[in-house]
């Protein structure tokens, strides 16, 4: 096999690194996915007990009491924030899954064809 051109060499890395950053957004994406369901697990037990219901939230280390309704607010602006950081790394996953797909024809182009310029 022949020795790849400085070009293709770079174009290759920079295929590789935008790999990892899709891959480290998929997990992010997936973490934040997780915690939107045991907020919404929360939120939907909280829903059941009645309103004089004695109910705590973990700062920290610590668990503090709170009246129900606080904590349902709470929980559900957890749940919109959580719900837009997960709309918004779905959106960068998009963006950098079609950015590889192109790199990928590109780079499968210029190893057809080698001696030819595979910039775009």
């Amino acid at each position: 096999m022949e020795e790849l051109s400085p070009q293709i060499r770079h174009q290759l890395a920079q295929f590789q690194q935008a790999q990892q950053q899709a891959q480290a957004i998929i997990a992010q994406r997936q973490q934040l996915e997780m915690l939107l369901k045991e907020t919404e697990m929360a939120l939907q037990e909280l829903q059941k007990l009645p309103d004089d219901a004695v109910v705590y939230k973990s700062v920290g280390t610590i668990l503090i009491r709170v009246g129900k309704q606080e904590l349902e607010k709470s929980l559900a602006e957890e749940r919109e924030e959580l719900d837009l950081r997960i709309k918004t790394l779905t959106n960068q996953q998009e963006r950098i899954l079609n950015r590889i797909e192109e790199m990928r024809q590109k780079l499968e182009q210029a190893l057809r064809r080698p001696g030819e310029s595979a910039a775009g």
